[in-house]
């Protein structure tokens, strides 16, 4: 089975492609930056350095790809603007257009065979998080509509077409922070139904789920990988921070009058 990964060196993109390796998946990676040291020497991946915002570059080394890999049966996208440049812009052309032009590129040739497509997006399609820019939380939802609309547009090719949405999730990259920051892992272990934070890992899972013949009538959803957060109502989750600040104020007099 030959998977390809479009931006898959980072957080959850490495997580996906290890997990495709590992069950021997031919992994084709496409990426800005090179192969990151966990998957180095790993013979079912290939990395293929290109920026998606080059819709010629991105053309030509497709035509590679299935050249070395044969035809592609899996699809994932997990590219996103980093970096200096125009939020909006640059938001939009990596994550919107670069992934249009992927799919249109190689949609003759999954009508061939049938496949799978998996686009990664966020929650923050449907929440709001002021730290983050408009443009991310815009292409966010863009880009769990245009899953459903390749859903019912290219159902009769045999492709499904569906979406993932992770929460917070521990990541090589900001793993460190959440685990030493000892307050805020609490506070998330007390808010998260499922009591603690998820791992990248698990959102792989799911992806590779969605790439396996397991989920062969399954397309044009969007699977929330959260451990049940987003479900909650913002009040109860207000009452619980009030409730926690309430405790951690008395703990303090308490120790003052001590």
């Amino acid at each position: 089975m030959h998977s390809v990964v479009v931006g898959g060196t980072r957080g959850i993109g490495r997580e996906v492609a290890a997990y495709l390796a590992a069950r021997g998946d031919k992994v084709s990676v496409l990426s800005r930056s090179g192969p990151p040291g966990k998957l180095k020497g790993n013979r079912h991946v290939s990395y293929w350095s290109v920026d998606v915002r080059d819709d010629g570059k991105v053309e030509s080394t497709l035509r590679a790809v299935v050249k070395k890999g044969g035809r592609i049966d899996n699809l994932v996208f997990l590219q996103r603007h980093r970096g200096d440049g125009d939020d909006w812009l640059d938001e939009i052309h990596t994550s919107l257009t670069a992934t249009k032009h992927v799919v249109e590129v190689l949609q003759g040739t999954f009508c061939q065979v049938g496949g799978s497509i998996v686009i990664v997006s966020s929650i923050n399609a449907q929440f709001i998080a002021p730290y983050l820019p408009l443009g991310y939380h815009t292409v966010k939802a863009a880009l769990v509509q245009m899953a459903r609309y390749w859903a019912v547009t290219l159902g009769a090719c045999g492709i499904r077409v569906n979406s993932v949405s992770p929460g917070t999730v521990l990541k090589d990259e900001s793993k460190e922070f959440y685990l030493s920051n000892r307050p805020l892992a609490d506070l998330y272990r007390r808010i998260i139904p499922l009591g603690r934070l998820g791992h990248a890992s698990e959102v792989a899972k799911v992806v590779g789920f969605l790439c396996s013949d397991q989920s062969s009538f399954v397309t044009g959803q969007d699977i929330v990988v959260d451990g049940g957060v987003s479900v909650q109502w913002q009040e109860s989750l207000a009452r619980e921070l009030v409730s926690l600040a309430h405790r951690g104020t008395s703990k303090q007099t308490k120790l003052k009058s001590k």
